[in-house]
């Protein structure tokens, strides 16, 4: 057996002594990797206890509804449960292509590809088009799938000021009339549920010979009367807009990512795109129940209006409470805390209370922007609201009297 010296040089160096997570477990506030025992729904059960569930992005609370067990099960029960290839080969289903139409129907597109995961969709779709000699230009903001897809990519990456379209003309003037531009934005920021000014970055983009691409993880199923996303919401048409991408993990409760566009752009991305050649396509369960959950947000809208209820009813509670909740313009509520071990702390309290709630603090955070990501979902009770409210009453004033120990920097 062969003896390594542990030391700068042995790639394992960094592993062994990567104690910050260890130590968090050792004082008992490691908030990750919960082993859930029930479905996602308003409350779960974790070591047979019961909790509300306020860390999920079931949105639409589709996730635990009978006639998505149905979709699946039934899928499962005609194809199987997995299709054993890639799209290109063996892997690709009448299903697959069925929700692709009603997909590209939905958002009002030509064309629409799923991928295996929203993940895979961003790296896949920003380094199919992004070549030697192009520009990505993304918000500093922007989720870490697509700064991936800008690394594959063979192109240079170039960052704006968030949600600033005079910080965008800054750089693609920078750049310059003579290379390919792709602007790439979430719609919904993800941490503080604010929402990108597409109008003000499209004319930008038309402006500079840029083409733009939106990532509406966050915001299908959630923005807009009909749930179509940031384009619907802002009432955008097709000229505005490029490219539309997503996950099918959120409101569409499942796993997934999507990009819808014109046929010949996409035709293209289908047969470059890295991502899905080399990858085994979405189980038929996944792709049943998907399309499932497009039928439910069409014939049911008010589920949407009870989503943006239920957060409307928790941020005049939270404004009441003193808390700060940034700039959100969605359900993603931040409850910004600041200092991480508070963060930390907090969660534990109102973990121990029955409160399952999402701590983020930095790097994945801005230094000093630590805080609670809170969702209420579109099935959750307003008794169940208002108990959780109870306890975050409750264990806030206790955690922000307490002194931190600098354990978490």
């Amino acid at each position: 057996m062969i003896k390594y010296q542990d030391n700068m040089t042995d790639i394992f160096h960094k592993c062994r002594n990567f104690h910050i997570v260890k130590q968090l477990i050792a004082s008992g506030i490691y908030p990750y990797f919960k082993e859930l025992e029930s479905e996602q729904a308003p409350e779960i059960t974790i070591k047979g206890k019961k909790f509300i569930m306020f860390g999920s992005n079931n949105y639409l609370g589709l996730a635990n509804d009978p006639r998505m067990k149905k979709a699946a099960i039934d899928a499962v029960n005609k194809f199987g449960t997995g299709v054993a290839g890639s799209r290109f080969l063996n892997g690709n289903t009448v299903l697959h292509t069925e929700l692709e139409t009603k997909l590209a129907k939905f958002k009002g597109r030509e064309a629409a590809l799923i991928y295996a995961t929203g993940y895979q969709m961003n790296l896949g779709v920003v380094s199919a088009l992004v070549g030697k000699g192009d520009f990505a230009i993304v918000d500093k903001l922007n989720h870490a799938s697509i700064l991936d897809g800008c690394r594959l990519s063979h192109g240079e990456l170039r960052r704006f000021k968030h949600n600033n379209p005079e910080d965008l003309e800054r750089v693609l003037k920078e750049i310059g009339p003579n290379h390919g531009k792709l602007v790439i934005v979430d719609g919904v920021f993800s941490m503080e549920g604010d929402i990108a000014p597409i109008p003000e970055i499209s004319k930008v983009c038309r402006k500079h010979g840029a083409r733009l691409m939106v990532d509406d993880a966050h915001a299908t199923g959630v923005l807009g009367k009909h749930g179509h996303g940031t384009m619907e919401h802002f009432g955008l048409t097709n000229k505005d807009v490029d490219l539309v991408v997503g996950t099918c993990s959120k409101s569409f409760a499942s796993v997934g990512g999507f990009v819808v566009g014109d046929a010949d752009i996409l035709h293209y991305i289908q047969h470059i795109s890295r991502s899905m050649i080399f990858s085994a396509s979405l189980p038929p369960a996944s792709v049943a129940s998907i399309s499932k959950a497009l039928d439910i947000i069409t014939e049911e809208p008010q589920r949407i209006k009870k989503l943006w209820d239920n957060a409307a009813y928790l941020m005049k509670r939270f404004k009441a409470m003193g808390l700060n909740t940034g700039e959100t313009q969605t359900p993603i509520i931040p409850v910004i805390i600041g200092d991480n071990e508070k963060t930390f702390m907090l969660w534990r309290m109102l973990y121990d209370h029955g409160l399952f709630t999402n701590p983020v603090v930095s790097p994945a955070v801005p230094p000093k922007r630590a805080m609670l990501r809170v969702v209420a979902t579109a099935t959750h009770t307003r008794e169940q609201l208002d108990r959780a409210l109870n306890i975050f009453e409750t264990c806030i004033k206790k955690v922000l009297k307490k002194k931190t120990s600098a354990l978490v920097k």
